[in-house]
């Protein structure tokens, strides 16, 4: 099913992007943009994670740089029995993460230098398996993929606006009128990659996730502090790649806050909701509402445990050897 959706979404971006190739150079731009797309197609699989990751100037760490931060990783890929992934760290100051790779066997996660200063180690745990849910999910390869062709459709919609249509060659039929249609197909890209990345994967990587880590209420609390962290502080180099909005687990572009048919993901407060009543099934009902709770989650290991977890050895958020 995750091979069909991703080729269904593949096939779909890239008949638009032959669609504004139309716009701006008739039959010969269309079978150019169709000749670009399929070498597009062909280069994201292999390296869209690279492009995104360089995006965000995420810089790699080990076991010797960031012991706490790639020991949860390491923990938590043991408990989703997962390929342990490369972990990443992006110096930016607002809260955030997200997963990218297009298998298991070749995934990375990342964390921004303000989500592991401004979390505990619990909360930066669920953060870090609802990415591993993610990865395990597959989701990754089609969030990174269409980030990587929304992107390329922005950048023909702004080519379409300086240098398209003057010629009278150009056997586009609607002339200047179809460019003036690829201009605002360009700025709309996001949202197809909004509407294109199901919402319901990120309830699906909540719950995952929570299971992977063992408590709901940690990530609840993560995502109530990343949502106000992501308002708060602006993420210049999302703002600058808006395509790449949907890998990250709360969104980290200003002024989208709204649960509509057009958002990137879906409110926060209902995430927080189901997480917590997802807690209530673990028998772990919160103390308190999410607006009022503790920034420092409960250690409340899960029964059966064998080992101690990096991440519950206390409740308040330190700073690392990333900071």
């Amino acid at each position: 099913m995750n091979v069909m959706r991703t080729g269904m979404l593949l096939a779909f971006m890239t008949a638009l992007f032959m669609g504004v190739g139309f716009l701006i150079g008739g039959t010969g731009g269309m079978m150019i943009a169709l000749v670009v797309a399929a070498g597009m197609n062909l280069f994201s699989y292999w390296n869209s994670d690279k492009m995104v990751l360089r995006m965000h100037h995420a810089v790699e760490v080990d076991e010797a740089n960031a012991p706490e931060y790639y020991a949860i990783v390491r923990d938590l890929a043991a408990n989703a029995n997962l390929p342990m992934p490369k972990v990443y760290v992006i110096q930016n100051d607002q809260p955030n993460a997200f997963a990218t790779g297009r298998n298991p066997q070749n995934a990375a996660v990342a964390a921004s230098t303000g989500l592991l200063q401004r979390l505990s180690p619990q909360e930066v745990a669920a953060v870090m398996a609802h990415e591993l849910a993610h990865v395990e999910h597959r989701d990754t390869l089609t969030m990174t993929i269409t980030a990587t062709l929304a992107g390329a459709i922005s950048m023909l919609g702004n080519f379409a606006m300086f240098f398209g249509g003057g010629s009278r060659e150009n056997n586009n039929p609607l002339g200047f009128i179809g460019i003036l249609v690829a201009m605002i197909v360009a700025p709309f890209a996001a949202m197809i990659v909004q509407m294109a990345i199901s919402r319901t994967r990120e309830y699906a990587a909540d719950r995952r996730g929570a299971q992977i880590c063992g408590n709901p209420l940690w990530l609840a609390s993560a995502l109530n502090k990343i949502a106000r962290g992501a308002k708060a502080i602006v993420n210049e180099d999302a703002e600058r790649n808006p395509a790449s909005a949907p890998l990250f687990i709360i969104n980290p572009l200003s002024g989208q806050g709204a649960d509509n048919l057009f958002s990137t993901h879906p409110s926060t407060e209902n995430r927080i909701a189901a997480l917590e009543a997802m807690a209530q099934e673990f028998g772990r009902a919160p103390a308190a509402p999410h607006s009022a709770r503790s920034p420092q989650a409960p250690v409340d290991d899960q029964p059966g445990d064998e080992r101690p977890s990096p991440w519950g050895r206390d409740g308040g958020g330190r700073k690392g050897p990333w900071a």
